[in-house]
């Protein structure tokens, strides 16, 4: 029996490996490398057009960045127009906001009836595939098991998955946004018995019900839920739907079909890319931090306390160490981010006159200290703004949202800015994604293996 590969030879193969591969910092630097596709500034080069949405949080006036109120426009709507008239209507908006994603303009009251039925026609899952895709192979991650099955829905389809005609693109992705609840929640239910040993629910499907209502009536025991929390869940998929092509999950899925892939591969790759921490699981850094301002400090109405521990953080003496504070700050807003702003005023509607409100009130002193601070401890004058991550994590408790869901209902959210930007790029991308990288290693002269 030859040479056994044990964990030494592993950690000193891991070494040389980190030795070769170190790339000096300087480098970028000398040669103008746009390091994550991003200036010196931190704004985006510029890498394609859109018409599906416009994040805007500043201006460029002779070079220099002017904070602006940020602006989330949805195929040239508002947000704030979106969430506003579903409210003033009494009705639920992610299904219109998806579809106006999807055909670029909003649909009549009989379209979006007719858009509804499709979906709800569209939710149940093949037979035997929760028990074939989950229950046999469960998954203590809920964002691969959903990545897992979208790929496995490849196999159910019996017409033909490579066809890229446009029909044939829609009803794989409205069929993709119809069951992703359905095997978000199914997946928990799983994960839940398999490695929490607890009771699995697994309820029949009410066709009446909308997006929101779906998810809460599948993932609660009794199904119960008011038309409040099923209105403030259906906000948080509205402000989640879509965020522009830059983003690094849409721009994952637009690279993946720019290379003539299936959409079933190109949608699981998007939600592998949202699965990051430094992408879709900020919110959970935002809850797990106020945990620890909640232990830390005693009287959360007292600024000054908030202060000093919000200072430890910075300094790296608390928290993780790594002197962030999360939910503030985002890549381009700036003095605000919409979502953030309409988040956060529903939530604290609800949450008045609950004991969840004093978090709530929390968060908002840390918001507001945040920017000072900043300043104080580092010397960092710029202008930081809390980002929608900031209040989501702590209306999906409110909601009795599991962690475990957080980053998962933000991809169920994204499918449909996903499935928008991946027909964008098959009508008028053309050419594969591929950017360009500058090679360092000089040319070396083969050694024979005896010699080495």
């Amino acid at each position: 029996m030859g040479k056994v590969f044990s964990n030494a030879d592993m950690k000193n193969l891991c070494e040389t490996l980190e030795k070769n591969s170190r790339i000096d910092q300087s480098l970028y630097t000398k040669f103008h490398i746009k390091r994550g596709l991003r200036r010196s500034d931190g704004t985006g080069v510029l890498a394609g057009i859109t018409n599906i949405c416009n994040v805007h949080g500043y201006v460029v006036n002779e070079g220099e960045v002017e904070p602006i109120p940020g602006e989330l426009v949805y195929r040239g709507y508002n947000i704030n127009d979106l969430v506003k008239y579903a409210a003033k209507e009494d009705r639920y908006g992610y299904e219109e906001t998806a579809y106006l994603l999807l055909f670029g303009q909003l649909p009549t009251s009989d379209e979006l009836e007719a858009f509804n039925h499709y979906l709800s026609m569209h939710r149940e899952l093949p037979s035997g595939f929760v028990v074939n895709m989950m229950m046999n192979a469960p998954s203590r991650n809920i964002m691969n098991k959903i990545a897992r099955s979208i790929l496995a829905l490849y196999s159910y389809n019996e017409e033909d998955c490579e066809d890229t005609t446009l029909e044939s693109e829609m009803r794989t992705a409205i069929s993709l946004l119809a069951k992703m609840p359905i095997i978000m929640v199914n997946a928990y239910q799983v994960k839940r018995r398999h490695f929490d040993n607890q009771s699995l629910y697994m309820h029949p499907l009410r066709p009446d019900e909308s997006t929101a209502e779906t998810i809460l009536s599948m993932l609660r025991p009794d199904r119960s839920y008011t038309p409040e929390e099923a209105k403030l869940l259906d906000t948080l998929l509205m402000l989640h739907a879509e965020h522009g092509g830059g983003n690094n999950s849409t721009f994952t899925c637009r690279v993946l079909t720019s290379s003539g892939t299936d959409a079933y591969s190109a949608y699981s790759s998007a939600v592998c890319a949202l699965k990051g921490p430094k992408h879709g699981g900020a919110n959970i850094k935002v809850s797990a931090q106020l945990e620890e301002c909640k232990a830390n400090i005693r009287h959360w109405d007292n600024e000054g306390e908030v202060a000093d521990y919000l200072r430890k953080v910075l300094r790296r003496e608390a928290g993780d160490r790594s002197g962030l504070i999360y939910g503030m700050g985002h890549a381009v807003y700036t003095l605000s981010d919409p979502r953030a702003v309409i988040l956060k005023k529903k939530a604290f509607a609800l949450a008045k006159g609950r004991e969840i409100e004093a978090e709530f009130h929390l968060l908002d002193t840390i918001e507001r200290l945040t920017p000072l601070l900043m300043k104080e401890v580092r010397g960092i004058d710029k202008t930081v703004c809390a980002n929608v991550d900031m209040y989501s994590g702590l209306v999906y408790r409110m909601l009795e949202i599991p962690e475990d869901l957080y980053t998962p209902l933000f991809a169920v959210s994204r499918m449909a800015g996903w499935s928008a930007h991946r027909m964008e790029e098959l009508l008028t991308g053309g050419r594969i994604i591929r950017p360009a990288y500058k090679a360092l290693p000089k040319t070396k002269h083969y050694v024979p293996i005896a010699e080495r």
